[in-house]
């Protein structure tokens, strides 16, 4: 059974999963508008931050910058792959090792999945299945897939969508991700070390 630490980090990564996935659409701009976290710390604040963009947002506004964002003409402001932002190159060895791994957890790309693998949606949703224990079996599951898949690059892509010309809405976004990201590193880092040679 999932304690209230591992529930409350499992819907963090599930939240920014679903809003990066897709453009938002008006139920779940109305689901974070209507969040109310505890302002008074630093990753409360920054939530709070996220739920004043929501209710700002419109749909068409907020849908208008994720394809600025994301998809663009010939490309987006950003690439949410970690393949681009570990080589500087789409569909490269980053794309094969996540890949390895989800066989290893026994994770199946759905049907209707166009994107690859390595897709931040896709990683932040496979974090979140690995919190609630719905996949994985060994106790370092949890923590392998974060230090291999996450943990490198993530950083950097939230910056950037923090920093991003074309963020408004999504700024919030980038800065819970950034702040997330280095909480959970620190609370990691409190394990021992990974067998980083293990298969």
């Amino acid at each position: 059974m999932l304690d209230e630490v591992d529930r409350e980090r499992a819907q963090l990564y599930r939240l920014m999963a679903v809003l990066l996935a897709r453009p938002p659409e008006a139920e779940l701009l109305d689901m974070v508008g209507r969040l109310d976290p505890d302002a008074s710390t630093p990753l409360g604040n920054v939530l709070d931050g996220l739920a004043a963009a929501a209710r700002r947002a419109t749909v068409d506004e907020a849908r208008r910058e994720y394809g600025r964002l994301f998809i663009g003409v010939a490309r987006g402001e950003l690439m949410p792959y970690a393949s681009y932002y570990i080589t500087g190159f789409l569909m490269d060895r980053p794309l094969i090792a996540i890949r390895d791994e989800l066989a290893r957890l026994g994770v199946e790309r759905a049907d209707e999945v166009k994107e690859p693998e390595d897709h931040i949606a896709a990683e932040l949703e496979v974090m979140a299945a690995l919190v609630e224990r719905q996949v994985g079996a060994g106790p370092n599951d949890e923590r392998r897939f974060f230090e291999r898949q996450l943990a490198g690059w993530t950083p950097a892509f939230f910056r950037d969508l923090e920093q991003a010309e074309s963020a408004e809405f999504y700024r919030p976004v980038g800065a819970l991700g950034r702040l997330f990201i280095s909480l959970e590193r620190e609370a990691f880092s409190f394990s021992p070390p990974l067998d980083t040679t293990a298969a």
